[in-house]
């Protein structure tokens, strides 16, 4: 008897924006003291949080998340499997290690009947990692905003451009590790346009 078809879920199925660059992304990677690497993060859940700051619902919503809702640009407070980073006086964008619907599900019984919103848009990005001492020097070939750490250091997340793609770059660490988050649709661009500015740093630096 021939054995019943099992069909792959949606989960299976996926494809991250950027598995095609995988190897490409590999091979740029520079050791050493000048090193630089890139690798995609996919799949990570997302969810768009608008909730009035100080309300009733936002107290919820920090005890939903274990972490209060950052008030000022450029900051983020994590906790547990969840990093929340400012996007507006009254929008957040919630990183999570957690499952995308379940999630968003607490984040609206948490909302309440009053107004806001919890919104899934795991797919609308990919997330980019960039790490090694010169990354750093990689992304102010093409970034406005001054990166020195005296400006620029951990858990600091700010929108920005990287190249002519808008993205929204999070440090996440002092190695230094940044995380950037374009538009999936953006994503092919950016990944060559890094590898490209990373291939610099494979020679001798010229005093």
């Amino acid at each position: 008897m021939a054995e019943p078809t099992i069909e792959a879920g949606p989960v299976a199925l996926r494809r991250s924006p950027l598995e095609h660059l995988e190897e490409r992304m590999r091979a740029a990677a520079v050791p050493g003291t000048r090193g630089v690497t890139l690798a995609e993060r996919p799949f990570v859940t997302m969810v768009n949080l608008r909730v009035g700051p100080g309300s009733e619902a936002a107290d919820r919503i920090e005890r939903t998340l274990g972490a209060r809702l950052p008030r000022r640009c450029g900051d983020t407070t994590s906790s547990g499997p969840h990093t929340v980073v400012w996007l507006g006086p009254d929008e957040w964008l919630v990183l999570s290690r957690a499952e995308g619907a379940a999630l968003t599900a607490e984040l609206r019984t948490a909302l309440g009947p009053g107004r806001g919103s919890a919104v899934d848009v795991s797919a609308n990005r990919t997330t980019l990692e960039l790490s090694g001492p010169s990354s750093r020097q990689v992304l102010e070939k093409g970034c406005p905003l001054d990166l020195h750490p005296r400006a620029f250091g951990p858990g600091r997340a700010v929108s920005t451009t990287v190249g002519p793609v808008a993205v929204l770059l999070w440090q996440v660490d002092e190695a230094p590790t940044y995380r950037l988050l374009p538009r999936s649709s953006f994503a092919d661009y950016l990944a060559r346009w890094l590898i490209d500015a990373m291939g610099e740093f494979r020679g001798p630096e010229v005093p």
